[in-house]
């Protein structure tokens, strides 16, 4: 049997996911070929590919997963990008490629912009939600997750072709405002507020909000009525009421910036709570028309209709021994909306203007039974929408300090986010000091910003998202271990590598890429699977995935190079290593971009 034509692209998995698919199809007419992938092997000692599916497949179908790949393997034709292809286990198939398909895909990666990444098959629309800050209130360690996990979720998706709209649903309308608009009123000091004036208003609404505190010894009925007068002002559109609230929301979005500039994250979007106020009450009243939602002791809220099994339904809870109503609250007794009717306005608005497939939440996780409750809600309200876009609530555990209770100051207030990122300049400036003395103090205090940066980032992105970790100084900036300066002073080394090649005239281009040796072969072979490795961060919303892997790329790097001459190397095999060398550095650079991590030419 004549092997196939090679398929339009340079992805060896592609190629075998796709000759695969069209066996299945062939045997299964009536299979879901989306279930059919190949995927990196686990274990490289097994393959380098594997692909799973046939044992659902069979199963489904009463057939011996077993039998099935063999029926499959006697019509694959694969023999012109793998060495082998073996039945393993209950009925997985592991591939290895030739050695002749990983040089050309590697060769032809390294003269792509966007190296051994394929595009998307089927690119989608899909909105990011991140970061929503409050105003009037200073950014504090809690938002750092959100912003930074936000950024590479948009950063990886944009990476693979999707349209990707970022928005920062800022928290700029509600109760606190009313507290705000009498501290500005009574309390203000004018000269505080053009030093600093996030922490001025953050100190009047502290010292209403102390007063308005029903069943606290300093409570103030009088002062209460009045901060709740203001609001309903506010909310009535009151001119100069609305002048005071545009003036706090300009002050907060000159903070908001400085954070946003300091991490280069970026926004399509911030489209505040008050953006959708004009909307809230209709989403009310047509939940309440069509039975969705009901009145509740004087409030309005939405309760389980019994359609899905007890253990599925945000809207049930067990308790005494029964499953009983869990409403969702939309509007209070006083006629006041909280966060899910906003939200349901929010998501409402989405889908009219941006048509999205997917819209990603990322919050922390106490949030969860929130969002499970609005997506619930959601789906009952406008059912046609809801099977045509994904609703995915990204979730994070907390920062903990290293007592392993939640990270705070010595007085116990939430650790300031600008004070952190100072904090993170600082002591990386110092490191830099000690080790290169020489250098001048400007490019120093630049080398210090992009390592300490990077290396809170990075420590947040690490840990799977959905625990709690430890922040730790000495470890997010160590230079060895799986850190960011680790990653970064591996770059610095190729590209002093590559330097010093063009300095030495020795640096032509290779007409191929060699892997003669094992570790060539093992760090082709990793770097084969970025593209796969940024794909399964998109789809499962997983920054730790790429974190891992280019500290494996680096460990595989530094074997290479210690037992693989490059620069003493004879022609043509010189020529062939340094693009190897200039292909990791390739995808280093790209890998740290979508972590929203900066590369340094040198430290």
């Amino acid at each position: 049997m004549r092997p196939p034509s090679p398929l339009p692209n340079v992805f060896p998995y592609r190629t075998i996911q796709e000759r695969l698919r069209q066996v299945v199809s062939r045997l299964l007419p009536d299979a879901d070929l989306a279930s059919v992938q190949v995927r990196p092997c686990a274990d490289p000692r097994f393959g380098d590919y594997q692909a799973t599916a046939l044992i659902g497949l069979a199963k489904a179908r009463q057939m011996n997963p077993r039998q099935l790949a063999t029926q499959v393997l006697e019509h694959l034709e694969v023999r012109d990008c793998c060495d082998s292809v073996d039945i393993a286990g209950a009925g997985f198939l592991n591939f290895r490629l030739r050695v002749e398909a990983l040089q050309e895909t590697l060769h032809g990666a390294s003269r792509a912009d966007h190296p051994l990444v394929a595009r998307a098959e089927q690119p989608k629309t899909i909105v990011i939600d991140f970061s929503s800050p409050n105003v009037a209130k200073p950014m504090h360690v809690g938002h750092i997750r959100s912003t930074i996990l936000g950024d590479c979720l948009v950063r990886a998706n944009r990476l693979l072709g999707h349209r990707v709209v970022s928005d920062n649903h800022i928290g700029d309308w509600g109760t606190q405002f009313g507290m705000l608009l009498v501290g500005w009123k009574t309390l203000l000091d004018r000269a505080a507020l053009e030093r600093d004036a996030i922490a001025e208003l953050e100190r009047i609404y502290k010292a209403i909000n102390a007063q308005c505190d029903e069943g606290q010894p300093g409570y103030n009925a009088a002062l209460h009525a009045s901060a709740r007068a203001e609001l309903v002002k506010l909310q009535a559109g009151d001119a100069g009421n609305l002048a005071i609230w545009h003036e706090m929301i300009r002050l907060s979005q000159v903070q908001f910036e400085a954070i946003y500039g300091r991490l280069g994250v970026t926004f399509d979007h911030a489209l505040g709570e008050s953006f959708y106020n004009p909307r809230l009450q209709a989403v009310v009243d047509e939940l309440m028309g069509r039975g969705i939602a009901r009145e509740s002791d004087g409030a309005k809220c939405v309760f389980s209709d019994r359609g899905l099994p007890p253990k599925e339904d945000p809207l049930l809870i067990h308790r005494d021994g029964e499953w009983q109503d869990n409403p969702q609250l939309i509007q209070k007794r006083d006629g006041g909306f909280n966060y899910a009717a906003t939200d349901l306005a929010t998501l409402a608005y989405r889908l009219e203007t941006w048509s999205p497939d997917e819209i990603i939440y990322v919050t922390d996780g106490r949030q969860q039974l929130h969002f499970q409750q609005v997506f619930a809600t959601f789906q009952r309200w406008h059912p046609e929408l809801a099977r045509r876009v994904k609703l995915i609530h990204v979730w994070f555990g907390s920062i903990l300090g290293e007592d392993g209770k939640p990270l705070k100051t010595r007085s116990g207030e939430n650790v300031k986010l600008a004070e952190l990122l100072d904090e993170a300049e600082q002591r990386a400036l110092r490191l830099v000091s000690e080790k290169n003395p020489e250098l001048p103090e400007a490019q120093r205090r630049e080398i210090a910003r992009r390592v300490g940066i990077g290396a809170v980032k990075y420590a947040d992105l690490l840990p799977n998202r959905q625990t709690d970790y430890v922040f730790s100084w000495d470890k997010m900036l160590a230079l060895n271990g799986n850190t960011a300066p680790y990653l970064q002073y591996a770059y610095a080394r190729i590209q002093s590598i590559l330097r010093k090649a063009e300095d030495s005239a020795i640096g032509d281009r290779p007409s191929a890429i060699a892997l003669g040796t094992v570790e060539e072969r093992a760090l082709g072979r990793h770097l084969l699977n970025f593209g796969l490795v940024i794909e399964s961060l998109a789809t499962e919303q997983r920054p730790n995935y790429l974190c891992n892997y280019l500290y494996e790329l680096s460990s595989h790097f530094t074997r290479f190079y210690e037992n693989c001459p490059v620069l003493k190397a004879e022609a043509p095999t010189r020529a062939s290593r340094l693009a190897l060398c200039s292909l990791v550095a390739s995808v280093l650079r790209q890998g740290l971009h979508v972590l929203g991590i900066e590369v340094l030419e040198q430290m």
